[in-house]
């Protein structure tokens, strides 16, 4: 009955779908910990160095594990990539609320190195699956619905913790995976789902008449860098911001700062709506300017947080878009896109990993804030300058 049903719905539309349902599940399983961090605490013993491991551990598996995840691409096919992916998710979900301190970890790292599979994969069923005029919609969609993804389980963890306890309430991020693979097999059949299939290796000849591949390539890293240093750094440290420097108690810091994470999802999915009216490179220019008042307003007028966090929200939602759809448009094949898109996430995401504790050293030295933003500023600028030529070079390519 269920495969006349989705027999009976467009594969786009189907496919569009899944891939919503997918990325919900690539952020909120290690976003969940922060809101039991003190639970964790208290019934395991973390010490303050743990927890912080146990937070970074899956942005540090982002870039670690990007190599081996696009490897598992090319060997294993996207389609099974993506079943990795969530059965990775759901294994290391349940590991994680199993258990003492060892299977909170191991189920932590399970969890990362999973989505890192997912990272690469997805982007490559977007490549190959959507034609290049709908592309960039099914990228927003993405985007859009990780943070979606972050959003509702920073909401509902807390909540749910209280009524059933922080292993329950971890676990409730199994039921996402779930979902996700009762669609995903249907949509792309059980053989390609469950049995893996190699992608076939590129022409090394015609990749190497791509002019400018390694440029491009260095650009959006860069550009991925500040972005994601930006995005981690603000991320960690907003609420402290709001904290210290309005005095806001920690649930509306909590609450404001969360005004960065959710219009995120008006970033990833105004980028398309907007490449249809202006280039590419207006757009990223756009996005330049939002992002840029996060780190300048906040040192010039932080009475007026609201409006940054709105506007920088947009812009780290966004900038993750723009680099992937230039990526996905500028690969030749599907094995060339796997390897740039694992050399833009792989150093990218290393900057993020560190963007935590470098704000944090600063602010500690310096005693303020100002000092820290303007670290902030710096990557910032990195995401403005690099992906705004990178993806202008694109287009005059084109």
């Amino acid at each position: 009955m269920s495969s006349q049903l989705f027999a009976k719905v467009p594969r786009g539309w189907l496919i569009l779908a899944c891939i919503g349902l997918i990325a919900l599940n690539m952020r909120g399983p290690f976003v969940a910990v922060a809101p039991v961090v003190d639970s964790l605490r208290h019934d395991l013993g973390f010490s303050p160095v743990e927890l912080g491991l146990l937070t970074g551990i899956p942005v540090l598996c982002f870039s670690l594990a990007a190599p081996l995840a696009s490897m598992a691409g090319r060997r294993f096919g996207a389609e099974f990539a993506v079943m990795l992916t969530l059965l990775g998710v759901l294994a290391g979900v349940v590991i994680r609320s199993s258990g003492g301190g060892v299977p909170v970890m191991v189920g932590t790292v399970l969890i990362g190195v999973a989505i890192t599979i997912g990272n690469i994969a997805v982007p490559l069923i977007i490549r190959r699956d959507f034609a290049p005029k709908r592309q960039a919609t099914a990228m927003g969609v993405y985007t859009a619905a990780l943070n979606i993804g972050s959003f509702l389980t920073s909401v509902a963890t807390a909540p749910l913790a209280e009524l059933l306890g922080w292993r329950l309430s971890l676990a409730a991020s199994a039921v996402l995976a779930l979902v996700a693979i009762l669609f995903w097999i249907p949509a792309v059949g059980a053989r390609n789902a469950l049995v893996p299939a190699p992608v076939p290796a590129s022409d090394g000849k015609a990749a190497g008449k791509i002019p400018g591949v390694g440029l491009l390539t260095t650009g959006l890293t860069l550009g991925f860098a500040g972005q994601a240093f930006s995005y981690y750094g603000v991320t960690a440290w907003l609420p402290s911001f709001l904290s210290d420097e309005l005095g806001m108690g920690a649930a509306q810091a909590g609450a404001g700062s969360s005004l960065f994470q959710i219009l995120a999802i008006v970033g990833g999915l105004g980028v398309p709506l907007l490449a249809r009216f202006a280039s590419t490179t207006t757009v990223a220019v756009t996005l330049s300017a939002l992002w840029i008042t996060v780190p300048l307003g906040l040192l010039l007028a932080p009475g007026w947080w609201w409006l940054w966090s709105s506007l920088g929200g947009i812009a780290q939602g966004g900038g993750i878009t723009v680099i992937f759809i230039a990526i996905i448009k500028f690969a030749r094949d599907q094995a060339s896109a796997g390897r740039m898109s694992a050399v833009v996430q792989g150093v990218g995401y290393c900057f993020a990993a560190l963007a935590p504790t470098v704000v944090g050293f600063i602010h500690g030295i310096s005693n303020g804030w100002t000092a820290p933003l303007f670290v902030i500023l710096g990557s910032v600028t990195a995401f403005c300058v690099c992906t705004t030529l990178s993806v202008r070079w694109l287009a005059r390519q084109r």
